[in-house]
């Protein structure tokens, strides 16, 4: 019995980055054999990519996490997929990897991304995949997501109230602002632009940040944020 959806009026426009070669090929050549999936173009790097996703209009975006550029570093890709989702909110992001990595699908989390497979997916799968990404709905791999889950619910010991807010306590004004817009999942230079400061500058605010919470990583602070919302609403320093 044929898992193919009904016919639509339009195919699901997709776009692919990956570094490799061989790889935008297979999958390129994977989903244009669906009848409901179009191909609009494709990019080896960062750079390209953000110039060429929004000319293309892209419903679904197929990233891969890891880039050979080093915008980004290990995860370049999520970081594309941050600054697509920035400029186009609509845009689904999947994140397509070939490593196993709870930190990485941390980050993909916080960047907005719809939907984090493993490379060794079958190719049935990424197609399904994709389709539910352009319907709206989150496609992420069920294994690695409980693993994630249950880290958040405990298992990195989150700090006791008291001393949350201890921490808190010891940052400045301009600290609790970027801190504030480091929740809201913006990068490094949305900050800066937003804040009308160096990048440079907001790289070693946020360092100092870290280093007084405790934390090594800017996902565990915007984990931070996001406990202090819920449980008592979260006061922001000054605007501008």
């Amino acid at each position: 019995m044929s898992t193919a959806p009904p016919p639509s009026s339009a195919p699901v426009r997709v776009f692919i980055l990956d570094d490799h070669e061989v790889v935008r090929r297979g999958v390129r050549d994977l989903l244009e054999a669906e009848d409901d999936i179009e191909v609009v173009g494709e990019a080896s790097d960062a750079r390209e990519a953000l110039a060429r996703v929004p000319a293309c209009g892209p419903q679904v975006a197929v990233l891969d996490v890891r880039l050979g550029d080093d915008r980004g570093g290990d995860h370049a890709g999520i970081e594309v997929c941050r600054e697509l989702r920035a400029l186009m909110p609509e845009l689904a992001c999947l994140m397509l990897t070939s490593f196993d990595d709870d930190e990485a699908l941390f980050d993909a989390i916080m960047a907005g991304a719809a939907g984090y497979v493993l490379k060794q997916i079958n190719g049935a799968d990424l197609i399904t995949a994709v389709r539910r990404v352009a319907s709206g709905t989150s496609m992420l791999d069920p294994r690695t997501t409980a693993r994630v889950m249950a880290r958040l619910r405990g298992t990195e010991h989150p700090p006791a109230e008291e001393s949350e807010a201890s921490e808190l306590d010891g940052l400045t004004p301009r600290e609790r602002q970027i801190l504030d817009l480091i929740g809201e999942g913006l990068t490094n230079r949305e900050i800066a632009e937003r804040l009308f400061l160096a990048e440079k500058t907001v790289k070693n605010r946020i360092s100092s940040i870290l280093a007084k919470l405790g934390v090594g990583r800017r996902i565990q602070a915007a984990m931070l944020v996001g406990r202090i919302k819920d449980r008592q609403g979260w006061p922001p320093g000054p605007r501008g």
